[in-house]
């Protein structure tokens, strides 16, 4: 690729709906964080691969923010979106949501960012298309993903440099 196409946002957009079974919980009632982020993650690889057309893989979890509890009989909503891009790799945002299929209450029970590299052939990175943003909620994940990237550049030297 010689010259850096991009693409909407929106062409990423993925979701999921799943119901909250018992097996599904802790002894809390409550949804297991582990069940959860593999929800998440699943969805965070289909936006991705969206968005490159090709293989991806994860690169890293970040900020998986818990803001309300998850529980038996909930539906939970998961939607990713691709919210920035680099030469190979993509900032995905995630959030799920909890909806009370009785009375449609919903409510944002959880938020993370993950990242990917998209993948050529031969498992190599390869280099992806930027992103467009079209909403102001889009704008704002776009315009403060550089810092997020940085911080994880930053965070994975400074693993390095301990070893």
């Amino acid at each position: 690729m010689s010259e850096r196409s991009s693409k909407p946002i929106s062409e990423s957009r993925s979701g999921m709906m799943q119901l909250i079974f018992p097996s599904d919980t802790n002894y809390h009632g409550t949804m297991f964080g582990g069940k959860l982020m593999e929800y998440m993650d699943k969805i965070a690889a289909i936006a991705s691969m969206r968005h490159a057309r090709g293989p991806v893989v994860t690169a890293s979890t970040d900020s998986l923010d818990f803001a309300s509890p998850i529980r038996v009989g909930d539906m939970i909503d998961v939607e990713a979106i691709v919210t920035w891009t680099h030469r190979s790799s993509m900032e995905v945002y995630v959030k799920a949501e909890t909806e009370n299929v009785y009375t449609g209450d919903r409510k944002t029970a959880v938020t993370a960012f993950f990242s990917f590299v998209a993948l050529d052939e031969n498992g190599r990175p390869r280099p992806v298309a930027a992103i467009v943003p079209e909403t102001e909620e889009e704008w704002a994940l776009h315009r403060s993903a550089p810092a997020r990237y940085e911080h994880r550049m930053q965070r994975k030297q400074d693993r390095l440099d301990k070893k």
